[in-house]
C-alpha cells in the first residue's frame, strides 16, 4: 500500500524540462515525457470506459491509433508523427500485421508503442471466454511474429484494447490476470464516421479543448485521419498542448524523454 502511494505521488510531480529538439523541425510539437504502466498498478485506463485514467496534467494528451497497419494510410500517419517527433501507441489488428509486417516493424522501429487489438476485430463480449481469449491470442501471436519475428501469445508490450470497447467483467479479470493493461480512451475522434478532414479536425480540436487532457483515439486505417493529422499536430503545438508517450513498465512512473 505504501509503495503504491509513493508511486502515485511520484507520478503526480510536475516535470520542468522541455521535450528534446526535433531534428529538421525546430518548431515540432515533440514528445514531452514518458509514462510507464503495468496491469498490477494500472489495469484499465480511459475515463470513457473505466474509473481510472493516466496521471496527466492539463493540456497533456496520449495519441493512440487502432486497426492498422494499413498500406495506404499508416505510412502517412507515421510520417506525420515523425515530422513532429511525436510518439504514439498503435493497437494492431493481427490480420493486418500478418498482411503488412514491414509496416508493423516500421511502427516499432520509429519508437512507437505497439499494442494489440485481436486478430479480426470481433466484439469479444458476445463470445465465450474461451473463444474470446483464443481470438486475443491469435492477434497477439500475429503481431509478435510481424514485429519481433517470433510467434508467441505472451506479448512483448502487454497493452490491449477491446474492439468496439466491448468487454465484460470476466474478460477484464482475465486480462488483468495475464498482465495486460486494457486501454479505453478519454477523447474520440469518431473517425469511423465518414467526414471531410477539415470537419474531423474541427471536431477533434473542440473535444480536446472541452476535455483538456487524456487518451485520444484515432484509426490509422482512415484516409481522413491520415490527411488531417499534420494540421492537428501543428494546431496542438500552437495551442500549447503536450504529448505524453505510454510504455510498459514496472509501475505507474513518469519520466522525461
Amino acid at each position: 500500500m505504501i509503495r503504491m502511494l509513493v508511486i502515485a505521488l511520484a507520478a503526480a510531480i510536475p516535470c520542468a524540462a522541455a521535450a528534446e529538439p526535433c531534428p529538421g523541425n525546430p518548431q515540432a510539437l515533440g514528445t514531452a515525457r514518458v509514462i510507464s504502466v503495468n496491469a498490477a498498478t494500472t489495469p484499465r485506463l480511459g475515463h470513457k470506459h473505466f474509473p481510472a485514467g493516466l496521471p496527466l496534467r492539463a493540456k497533456e494528451l496520449v495519441l493512440t491509433f487502432d486497426d492498422g497497419p494499413w498500406p495506404t494510410t499508416t505510412p502517412r500517419v507515421l510520417a506525420a508523427l515523425k515530422h513532429e517527433c511525436v510518439r504514439a501507441t498503435f493497437f494492431l489488428l493481427g490480420r493486418n500485421a500478418e498482411a503488412y509486417p514491414q509496416i508493423a516493424r516500421r511502427t516499432a522501429a520509429e519508437g512507437h508503442t505497439v499494442g494489440h487489438h485481436t486478430f479480426s476485430h470481433p466484439l469479444l463480449s458476445q463470445m465465450s471466454l474461451a473463444r474470446a481469449e483464443a481470438e486475443i491470442d491469435r492477434g497477439i501471436a500475429a503481431d509478435e511474429l510481424a514485429v519481433h519475428g517470433v510467434r508467441r501469445t505472451e506479448p512483448t508490450t502487454p497493452f490491449f484494447r477491446f474492439p468496439g470497447f466491448a468487454s465484460n467483467q470476466p474478460l477484464l479479470d482475465r486480462a488483468q490476470q495475464r498482465g495486460l493493461v486494457v486501454f479505453g480512451a478519454d477523447i474520440w475522434a469518431s473517425d469511423w464516421l465518414p467526414m471531410e478532414p477539415s470537419v474531423q479536425l474541427e471536431l477533434i480540436l473542440a473535444r480536446v479543448e472541452r476535455i483538456g487532457r487524456g487518451i485520444v483515439l484515432f484509426h490509422d486505417t482512415k484516409a481522413q485521419t491520415a490527411q488531417m493529422l499534420p494540421a492537428f499536430l501543428r494546431e496542438l503545438k500552437r495551442r500549447g498542448y503536450r504529448i505524453v508517450h505510454v510504455v510498459p513498465g514496472s509501475g505507474t512512473l513518469v519520466k522525461h524523454q
